[in-house]
């Protein structure tokens, strides 16, 4: 799995978001934004991470930052996701995982000691001129958007 460094250009992406909108790349040009990969929508570790960006939203939106969440799930189950937790962002669908995989964010992983091929939880700040200001792979989902909030405040 290639993980991306800082100051590398990020990989282009086009994803259709929960009410089909296509949201790519280009559309952040010239903002600072939050990607973040997760596993599925509706499970433990993935709705206390996305619950927990949706908390802070509104100290990253006072920073200038969006955010936006990635799974492999599709619109429909993003939308009773977004419904049933009051979520406010983007979830963006990645089926076939080609865009996880760009971001190094989809590949072999530990899991309860067995390699397993999976959602590699990772997450991304792209600056406005969409290079990689910092990268976390392999996170803990519990207190993670803080720490990258923290990350953007400093």
């Amino acid at each position: 799995m290639a993980r991306l460094q800082i100051g590398a250009k990020a990989p282009g992406f086009a994803l259709s978001n929960q009410a089909g909108k296509t949201i790519s790349l280009k559309d952040f040009s010239g903002e600072r934004f939050v990607i973040y990969f997760y596993p599925a929508d509706d499970t433990p570790g993935c709705t206390k991470e996305a619950c927990q960006f949706n908390d802070g939203l509104g100290a990253y939106r006072k920073l200038g930052v969006q955010v936006i969440g990635v799974s492999p799930d599709g619109a429909e189950k993003h939308v009773a996701f977004r419904k049933k937790y009051g979520l406010t962002f983007d979830l963006l669908s990645d089926p076939e995982k080609k865009v996880m995989t760009s971001y190094g964010a989809y590949g072999e992983k530990m899991m309860y000691g067995k390699k397993v091929t999976g959602v590699i939880r990772s997450t991304f700040v792209i600056g406005p001129k969409g290079h990689i200001e910092h990268a976390w792979y392999n996170v803990r989902a519990d207190g993670h958007a803080d720490k990258v909030l923290a990350t953007l405040s400093s």
